[in-house]
């Protein structure tokens, strides 16, 4: 997995990040989601390690990299501390500006970067995902029967790590068919590791909170990503059915500096379709 690549643990002030780095080239960013570690890469970052220095960590809380201590607020892991995270590995790895791509919670990880430092980011990718003011704003019935975990993840009464914990693999049911042993082994780690569940329980819980009034307050000023951005959604996932044609919303946040297209796949689109979406990513920040 990764053959080529150094395995790393950056200190970047608030917490230690595991990161995996190689290629040579134009410097990129690839963030993760939810339960996933910076694995779920690991078939599209060699390809695009032809062409470019391709950074893959854990994101704070998630994997191996460290679990910051949690706060009422859960501003720990809000996704503007995740993002400043990643600014600063990127710049103790000496890259100053980079494009960056990112999927699920990566997604919104990705976009508060862009937005907090713009001068970091040449082009962004965003995936499976909008803006979760904008995803807060639409929810109605259906959309809590879907993505009832949203809630179920974000909710301190009962809290969920508790019942996840009991049982991971009945909770996270995903296989190896699309990542691969090595990446399989690695998700199935940090799913059974219960400081790691608390700490994603926590990236919900900000979710839901403060990460809903940063995007709100972006949104009343008026500010908008200022360079260009590429979306992408799974032609066999619900984002469509949810939202309409999610474009219409992040025209929103991007203007004409926006492109976009569906991938005949599932959810986890660099497991399930690495090979095309390696070929979009290429295109579009080459």
């Amino acid at each position: 997995m990764f053959e080529g690549f150094t395995l790393d643990r950056i200190d970047v002030g608030e917490a230690e990040l595991r990161v995996r780095h190689g290629g040579s080239g134009p410097p990129v960013l690839l963030l993760h989601g939810h339960p996933r570690t910076h694995a779920t890469w690991s078939q599209v970052a060699p390809l695009l390690a032809r062409q470019f220095t391709v950074v893959c960590p854990d994101l704070r809380g998630y994997g191996e990299s460290s679990k910051p201590a949690t706060t009422p607020d859960h501003a720990p892991y809000s996704k503007r501390a995740m993002a400043g995270d990643c600014v600063a590995l990127m710049r103790t790895l000496g890259h100053e500006r980079f494009c960056l791509a990112g999927h699920d919670r990566g997604t919104y990880v990705a976009q508060r970067l862009a937005l907090d430092s713009p001068d970091s980011v040449r082009r962004l990718c965003l995936m499976e995902g909008i803006p979760i003011a904008e995803a807060l704003d639409r929810c109605d019935a259906r959309f809590a029967a879907s993505w009832f975990h949203w809630f179920f993840f974000g909710q301190t009464g009962k809290p969920a790590e508790q019942f996840i914990s009991a049982d991971p693999a009945a909770w996270y049911t995903a296989t190896a068919e699309h990542m691969g042993a090595e990446a399989y082994e690695d998700y199935r780690r940090a799913i059974h590791n219960p400081t790691t569940v608390h700490a994603m329980m926590e990236d919900y819980r900000a979710g839901l909170g403060i990460d809903r009034q940063h995007d709100e307050a972006d949104r009343a000023a008026g500010r908008r990503i200022g360079c260009p951005l590429l979306f992408l959604w799974a032609k066999r996932d619900d984002l469509e059915d949810l939202y309409g044609d999610p474009l219409a919303i992040w025209r929103d946040w991007a203007g004409d500096l926006l492109l976009g297209q569906p991938v005949d796949c599932g959810h986890h689109i660099a497991e399930e379709a690495p090979d095309e979406l390696a070929a979009l990513l290429t295109a579009f920040f080459a």
